[in-house]
């Protein structure tokens, strides 16, 4: 081989798996498959990405894609390491390689190990998988030209942020008893728009684990007396729709998102995509759906995780997947966290959760909301906090990503003890607390859930039945929800909440990190966007 020199690669630095176990030796001669984004061919211009303007996906790739000379010059220098270019897609700027694991080491500095941690789907299970401590290189020759490399390490990136009634502690003395709600009660106590169910319109739903069976959902929506609506899934990364049959599993949130999507949008179509859990998977399970033909209105993705526990590199291409899609006029949906405002980080200070703290997405939080069981209407809601152990909204400020200028009125503090202001998350809301929460059928078993999971799957249902009202996409949202937003004011289309807390944030009048603006009034936010 001939000589070749290196150069450090931004933003992948790697911090070890907490509480790994060795994992036995790794086969340096395995054959692995990785990820690697490209530049783009011409910046993305920030008046496309915060609309109206979209384009198609074909002028996104003339323009914003990969250059052919890069494709080219990444398969030649690769394949002096016996590295083999599998695929390309110039559009969304991912190269695919494949070689052995050694190849891959040579090539980008990874040291590789087999561990053994606790997965997050498993109930305390743990899953074997590689890691790596540190950065990577790249070879000279491609610095700048590769933006980032996905897939040495395969730790399990997300968790699904979903949570059972059946696992949160006791109600405190004088706390109102646990009740339930099918989507479709939920969706007309926020005044859906009416004579809407999303026709027309494409969910695409992103997965990291389990799968469906057609009799859950079969038994599932003819018990609502809807028509099963379609439901497709495609595979990326080797992912499956393969249903664990596990109702504590990754099956509950497949489960869950397609019902409470399905039951509020009977009429939108549903594309399911199934990644493997790490960064890889994740982020081409998105561009996948982004890039998808045709072009979804929304993506809803229910799994996160605190910022601090993603690569730099891994969080920017997420993050111009997102900034893809709005210029496709294709708006995401992302779940805000269920663990307040710490994130189930121990070092006891307030932290964000990623994806939902992507300026590129819509974050949404969760509220616990009581209906008058007489009429169906909104009897009180208020910010979801069951404690330490029942799970609360995440909210906060990103650590990581500026103030957005379309929230610069809207009264973000600063991060709790900096005078630090970032972007402030979440957007909206929506019912999430599991005693106030869900009904849904999981593995032939009728069961109860809540969590921000819920949230990102209803907005996405309610953003379809107002493309459909409007004839139009959306892409960012946010520029539109925000315009003339200021701190301390109800904002138009909304209902704020104003009791409650998620640990270091507190409700307010106006935009809070706890629920956002507040959750959808149907007609008010119809006649807003059509205004």
């Amino acid at each position: 081989m001939p000589e070749n020199s290196f150069v450090p690669l931004p933003g992948s630095d790697r911090q070890p798996v907490a509480d790994a176990q060795p994992g036995g030796d790794l086969d340096e001669s395995k054959q692995i498959h990785v990820t690697l984004v490209t530049r783009r061919r011409e910046g993305l211009p920030a008046a496309l990405v915060t609309g109206p303007e979209t384009v198609s996906r074909e002028e996104l790739a003339a323009r914003h894609g990969t250059d052919q000379a890069d494709l080219e010059l990444i398969s030649d220098v690769l394949g002096r390491f016996g590295l083999t270019v599998t695929g390309a897609d110039a559009g969304a700027r991912r190269v695919t390689v494949a070689g052995p694991i050694s190849a891959f080491s040579q090539a980008f500095g990874a040291t590789l190990r087999l561990v053994s941690a606790p997965h997050p789907t498993a109930d305390g299970g743990m899953a074997q998988h590689r890691q790596r401590v540190g950065g990577l290189h790249v070879p000279a020759e491609l610095d700048g030209v590769v933006v980032a490399v996905l897939g040495l390490d395969d730790r399990p990136q997300a968790s699904p942020q979903i949570r059972r009634a059946s696992g949160i502690a006791a109600a405190a003395a004088g706390a109102a008893a646990p009740t339930s709600y099918t989507p479709v009660q939920v969706a007309q106590a926020y005044n859906f728009p009416a004579d809407t169910d999303g026709t027309g319109q494409t969910i695409a739903i992103i997965e990291l684990g389990g799968g469906f069976g057609p009799a859950d959902l079969d038994s599932y929506f003819s018990g609502l007396g809807i028509a099963t609506p379609s439901v497709t899934a495609v595979g990326v990364d080797g992912g499956t729709n393969e249903a664990e049959q596990d109702p504590k599993g990754a099956d509950g949130e497949v489960l869950l998102d397609i019902e409470v999507a399905g039951a509020a949008a009977p009429g939108a179509r549903q594309v399911v995509y199934f990644a493997p859990n790490s960064d890889r998977g994740f982020v081409d399970a998105v561009t996948a759906a982004v890039h998808a033909s045709p072009t979804p209105t929304v993506v809803s993705i229910s799994w996160g995780q605190s910022e601090d526990s993603w690569t730099g590199q891994a969080r920017t291409a997420m993050d111009q997947a997102f900034a893809d899609a709005a210029a496709l006029g294709v708006t995401v949906t992302a779940a805000s966290g269920d663990n307040g405002s710490g994130d189930r980080v121990p070092d006891g200070k307030a932290h964000a959760d990623f994806p939902a703290s992507s300026p590129h997405a819509l974050a949404c939080g969760g509220t616990s909301l009581r209906l008058d069981p007489a009429t169906g209407t909104i009897a009180s809601e208020t910010v979801w906090n069951d404690g330490a152990h029942g799970g609360a909204t995440g909210g906060g400020v990103s650590d990581v990503f500026a103030l957005p200028a379309w929230q610069a009125s809207a009264g973000v503090p600063a991060i709790v003890g900096t005078t630090k202001i970032g972007r402030g998350v979440p957007d909206v809301a929506g019912n999430a607390d599991p005693r106030t929460g869900y009904q849904v059928r999981v593995d032939g078993q009728d069961t109860v859930v809540g969590g921000t999971s819920a949230v990102a799957p209803l907005w996405a249902a309610l953003i379809c039945r107002l493309a459909q009202a409007t004839g139009q996409s959306f892409g960012l949202m946010q520029s539109l929800l925000y315009a003339e937003v200021t701190a301390g004011v109800a904002a138009p289309g909304f209902r704020c909440i104003e009791t409650g807390n998620n640990g270091a944030y507190q409700a307010c009048l106006g935009w809070s990190a706890c629920t956002g603006l507040g959750v959808p009034d149907g007609p008010a936010l119809l006649a807003r966007l059509r205004g």
